[in-house]
């Protein structure tokens, strides 16, 4: 039978395992009217590949606005320059609402692989704002 001790490290050594494999990145987005998430909104990670964007990936934010992994689980992710684009137009649409944005791209560098990278965007139909969140 393992000691306390044992069990301790083990269970050390497995928490660093999960956060090492952990999503790199992730997204919210919240309406700034009504102070909610925003569900199902359309969102494609870019990565900059000399002049273009390559795409990685495409999701769809959840009830609580968020998309926890948004980078390619089968990947890791590598320094450089990458471009997130929140699809508002359709949103609002489907809203029956009229907007200003009909795409909403926030551009932003990955300079240290081993962080963690959230961008929250907080949206109204003729305003947004973004930054770097934990």
């Amino acid at each position: 039978m393992p000691s306390l001790k044992q069990c301790l490290i083990a269970g050390a050594m497995f928490s660093a395992a999960n956060l090492a494999l952990a999503n790199p990145l992730s997204v919210h987005v919240l309406d700034l009217q009504s102070g909610q998430p925003t569900a199902g909104i359309k969102v494609t990670l870019e990565q900059r590949a000399g002049e273009t964007w390559r795409t990685l990936a495409s999701k769809v934010t959840d009830a609580q606005g968020r998309i926890p992994a948004m980078y390619p689980d089968e990947k890791a992710i590598a320094a450089g320059e990458y471009r997130i684009v929140f699809a508002t137009g359709e949103h609002y649409a489907r809203l029956g609402q009229a907007t200003f944005f009909q795409r909403i791209p926030v551009e932003f560098k990955v300079e240290k692989i081993d962080q963690h990278y959230h961008i929250p965007l907080l949206l109204s139909p003729f305003g947004y704002s973004t930054y770097r969140g934990n």
